[in-house]
């Protein structure tokens, strides 16, 4: 067994891997990656990222549609922030967005920089797909979590590990990151949400967005079954390229 999987407990870390070639999972569970999911899932076309709200904004001009969010917050003038929730409209069908957030995005621009051989979309949401699809890969596999202000965080640090889990039969595993990743999921998995809610962003999220429940959402296993690749400057849905 030639390939190999690790785990980035933050995007500050990533200098320190070779990163050049290799598939590189971004994942920001609470909620970057898991809105992307939703919006590919709800039809629409392609996703650019982008690094500044300044930046965000000019494509509306190009009739992108504009989500931008700092600080679990969205941003005043965007047309949606990054809430799980937003992107459920149907009205996005066939539609792009531009998109900016405090540490998704950042990881997805910071991972291209380094040379990642591809970009690709992780959530609970869209967990089997992903999986999946690794499995057929023979490149080796950095799963990136995307943190808070590159810090680690633990619903990021948890995904990882449920990947790690899946794909020990197909990928040798030599990073401690990885085995402590796995170790915590397989010790949490059977009360995820509870754990996760004693979360920091978590408790970010209760104090506000209490309105919606944006934990629970997130922590769906399979509902948004979309594979949001890199291919570019833009993510696209490559799921919905092979149906």
């Amino acid at each position: 067994m030639n390939k190999k999987i690790e785990v980035v407990l933050t995007p500050a870390l990533l200098p320190l891997y070779q990163v050049q070639g290799k598939n590189v999972v971004i994942i920001d569970v609470l909620r970057a990656t898991s809105s992307i999911c939703v919006a590919f899932f709800n039809g629409v076309n392609k996703i650019l990222p982008v690094s500044t709200p300044e930046e965000c904004m000019m494509f509306k001009d190009f009739d992108f549609l504009c989500a931008a969010e700092r600080n679990a917050i969205k941003l005043p003038g965007f047309d949606m922030g990054n809430s799980p929730f937003e992107f459920q409209n149907p009205l996005l069908k066939e539609r792009n967005i531009a998109f900016t957030t405090t540490n998704g995005t950042k990881a997805i621009k910071q991972s291209k920089e380094l040379g990642a051989g591809k970009i690709i979309i992780g959530s609970f949401l869209n967990i089997a797909v992903l999986v999946n699809w690794l499995k057929k890969q023979q490149q080796d596999i950095i799963l990136l979590c995307a943190g808070w202000k590159d810090k680690a965080n633990l619903e990021d640090t948890l995904f990882a590990g449920a990947v790690v889990q899946a794909l020990r039969d197909d990928y040798a595993l030599d990073c401690d990151s990885a085995m402590m990743a796995a170790h915590l999921y397989q010790h949490m998995q059977n009360d995820l949400e509870a754990h996760v809610r004693l979360s920091s962003h978590a408790q970010r999220f209760k104090a506000l967005h209490a309105a919606e429940d944006d934990v629970r959402f997130c922590l769906q296993m399979n509902t948004a079954p979309a594979l949001p690749i890199m291919q570019g400057e833009y993510l696209i849905n490559t799921l919905a390229l092979t149906a």
